[in-house]
């Protein structure tokens, strides 16, 4: 008897691609009144939080500086942040949300706001939904890990 061959639809891989596509498409119509990408809106939701160093800011988002700093650089062309040496070590970069932007971020969690149905109509409790998502996340990085480290 033959194993009948997988299609994509077997692969939870897959599931979580196609996913996290169709977030991104999403969130990318909710945000372009305000002319965001969805990581400049990342950023922000980490910012409004409070000011953090350009280090802190990429390890939060998994972002690297290659990627983070123009991303920074085009929000701070545009009011939303302010970047300034520190104050007792110049090589670090603090970087913060302005008045602007903080009005932006407002405004635009009230407008992704209506995207939250789509994650929990699934007839999931939102906070379980975040914490499978948070153990896969953190088993696949270490997965990643231990391969990395037994290459």
């Amino acid at each position: 008897m033959t194993t009948p061959t997988p299609t994509l639809d077997d692969f939870v891989c897959f599931a979580m691609y196609t996913a996290s596509h169709a977030t991104t498409q999403a969130y990318r119509e909710v945000l372009k009144p305000w002319k965001l990408t969805y990581p400049q809106y990342l950023a922000m939701i980490v910012l409004a939080a409070g000011g953090r160093t350009v280090g802190e800011l990429g390890d939060e988002l998994g972002l690297d500086s290659g990627t983070l700093s123009p991303l920074l650089r085009r929000l701070e062309q545009r009011g939303i942040v302010a970047r300034r040496r520190d104050d007792t070590d110049e090589r670090i970069v603090r970087v913060s949300l302005t008045d602007e932007g903080s009005a932006i971020h407002g405004e635009v969690i009230a407008a992704a706001g209506c995207l939250v149905p789509a994650f929990v109509d699934s007839g999931r409790d939102l906070a379980d939904l975040l914490a499978q998502l948070g153990a896969i996340t953190a088993n696949m990085r270490a997965l990643a890990a231990d391969l990395r480290a037994a290459a």
